[in-house]
């Protein structure tokens, strides 16, 4: 008998978590909207402090979503951050990237210990009702992605989304702010593993660009670099799964590295610095497997 309602619990568990998340998208994304109209209209130091109050409403979306997620049962998050993190720091956090569900694995394992985490889009989210239109007010760095066709028959196309990551760093000055940057660009698969030649064994091949150009932008206000690592119990859920309780716990480690880490900017001493990192993580993942 209960293995026969379990499908049904975690369809009305998924349901009744996709419709507050929903909600509470459009509560907090109105407010966003409000808070933009009124930023241009008032003086400089007015402008600061509806900055923050737009920063405050993020808060409030992922306060709200946590707190259902634990009074529904979705996931309890297992995290071991290190010791010294702190709110009103600026930090370059790199991770790997397994489901949809990882940017809320991370928001609610950080949330109260580093700033709110801004990370890249793709332009086209800036058509999704709500949110593409929040993300693009708030200052997330939205980019263009290009066929490796185009950008071979057109390089300087490169420039246009390194331009655009540098324009969104020169905003994160303003305040404190985590970098959030999934160096392998896409969720991994085995599939993509495969075709990529990757040499490890649960992440694909890391990308330095967006890890070297925040660390060029951001340079002396960095507190620290941290490498977070997800750990899903079993394969990696897909959103709705993750929602409906299939992945009832997540485990998380990170560690907190200084801003000089990486050796300086140059993208190819940047690019053997995640090699490295990623080669430590992936034994992780495989000594957790």
């Amino acid at each position: 008998m209960r293995k026969a309602m379990a499908p049904a619990i975690g369809t009305l568990r998924g349901t009744l978590a996709l419709a507050f998340i929903a909600v509470s998208t459009v509560f907090w994304s109105l407010g966003v909207y409000l808070l933009a109209v009124l930023r241009p209209l008032v003086p400089a130091a007015g402008r600061v402090a509806i900055g923050t109050a737009m920063v405050r409403a993020v808060d409030g979306w992922v306060l709200g979503v946590r707190a259902m997620a634990r009074c529904l049962g979705v996931v309890r998050v297992d995290a071991e951050l290190p010791p010294g993190l702190q709110r009103d720091g600026w930090y370059l956090v790199i991770c790997n990237h397994r489901s949809w569900a990882d940017i809320l694995v991370l928001t609610f394992a950080f949330q109260g210990h580093i700033p709110q985490f801004k990370f890249l889009t793709k332009r086209e989210i800036v058509w999704v009702p709500f949110i593409g239109l929040a993300l693009l007010l708030l200052g997330f760095p939205m980019l263009r992605r290009y066929s490796r066709r185009r950008l071979a028959a057109q390089p300087a196309l490169r420039e246009r989304d390194r331009a655009a990551m540098r324009r969104a760093c020169a905003g994160f000055r303003e305040r404190p702010t985590s970098v959030l940057a999934f160096a392998e660009g896409t969720r991994f698969t085995l599939a993509k593993r495969d075709l990529q030649g990757s040499p490890y064994q649960h992440l694909l091949q890391p990308r330095s660009g967006g890890a070297a150009t925040t660390l060029g932008e951001l340079g002396e206000r960095l507190s620290g670099i941290v490498d977070a690592t997800i750990f899903y119990p079993g394969p990696a859920p897909t959103f709705w799964g993750f929602l409906s309780g299939r992945c009832p716990s997540v485990r998380l480690r990170a560690a907190l590295l200084p801003p000089t880490d990486p050796g300086g900017v140059d993208r190819d001493a940047v690019a053997a610095w995640l090699r490295a990192r990623w080669q430590r993580k992936d034994a992780l993942l495989a000594a957790a497997a």
